[in-house]
């Protein structure tokens, strides 16, 4: 099977970054809709996986809508992987991506995720033994190392590409980093332009606007990028992005019935894929974004992250379209 270069390298590919608890298949169909080109699942434990944990095969699930799609693997246990990574393959996604860069605490402590960086050798035992195992293409997605003194990701990448893997996307942060500090690009840009790389690269980490998506394109000449954060409770950034690279000019933001439609469209998907409870405490943290255009939102916004019955949750979106009712002027709200 052939890896899709078609989307991966033709068209400056915009990635749905995985992250735990907020990719799940209502979000990732929402964000293909605004101009997703792939989309990874929330990260599956191999581990979890060859036991059947309910839970983590659930992961699996996605719909044809949402290809080219990755089921992404973590883990530290090499048995455990290559036989998760085949369990994965079976669902028929587009592509098994590799987890090593998740900077979580419990998670890296353990060897997995970026902890991966403290033994190299067992990350490329691991990552050759899965692209051996599955009839897939395999990607990876890691980080610049796993501290200021050991970024190693040049020499890393190099070593990845060997195992025969058919894509690497970086995120500009050693595990130490976790989430502070600005992302770095230079080591980024310096793998992408290695003339000894040839598989695509794909860069992560704070791009959040329109400009620097461009930025990061032209500066470091990667072959497409994840975003993470900044989709959160704001899918239409895709949108955003592609608008402005055809045009240099921003789109106009959603107006607010478009806001509380879809964020009330993800809202109920999402308890239709996991139950009321669990999916009204996941939604929490889309909300600020969702409606972060509105003057005046906070005792809303408090009430939204406070209510835990559905009908009180749908009553505050009504009341929240009621701002455009009342002539709210989006367009001179910031962004």
């Amino acid at each position: 099977m052939q890896f899709k270069t078609d989307v991966l390298r033709s068209n400056f590919p915009l990635w749905l970054s995985p992250m735990e608890d907020v990719t799940n298949p209502p979000f990732r169909r929402i964000c293909k809709r605004f101009g997703a080109d792939v989309l990874v699942t929330e990260f599956v434990p191999t581990d979890a996986i060859i036991r059947n944990v309910k839970t983590s095969l659930l992961k699996f699930q996605f719909s044809e809508s949402e290809r080219p799609l990755a089921i992404q693997i973590y883990g530290h246990l090499e048995d455990a992987m290559i036989e998760g990574a085949k369990m994965a393959a079976e669902a028929k996604p587009d592509f098994i991506d590799i987890n090593w860069g998740c900077p979580v605490k419990k998670i890296a402590n353990r060897g997995a995720g970026s902890g991966i960086f403290r033994n190299i050798p067992k990350m490329i035992r691991i990552t050759e033994g899965i692209v051996k195992a599955v009839n897939l293409p395999v990607t990876v997605k890691t980080r610049l190392g796993w501290d200021e003194n050991s970024k190693v990701i040049v020499d890393v990448a190099e070593r990845l590409q060997d195992t025969g893997i058919m894509g690497l996307s970086i995120h500009g942060r050693t595990r130490c980093q976790l989430y502070t500090d600005e992302a770095d690009w230079t080591l980024i840009g310096e793998v992408k332009n290695n003339p000894r790389m040839h598989i695509p690269i794909f860069g992560n980490g704070d791009v959040k606007t329109p400009e620097r998506a461009l930025e990061v394109k032209n500066k470091y000449g990667v072959d497409g990028i994840l975003i993470g954060r900044a989709t959160i409770g704001n899918p239409w950034i895709f949108s955003e992005i592609k608008h402005f690279f055809k045009t240099g000019e921003h789109l106009l933001p959603p107006s607010i019935d478009e806001r509380v439609n879809v964020c009330r469209e993800h809202l109920l998907a999402c308890i239709e894929w996991k139950g009321e409870s669990k999916a009204i405490g996941e939604m929490r943290k889309h909300y600020s974004t969702y409606f972060r255009a509105i003057p005046h939102f906070k005792p809303l916004r408090i009430e939204l992250l406070q209510a835990k019955e559905l009908d009180h949750i749908l009553d505050l979106f009504e009341k929240i379209r009621m701002f455009n009712s009342a002539g709210a002027d989006l367009q001179s709200v910031p962004m």
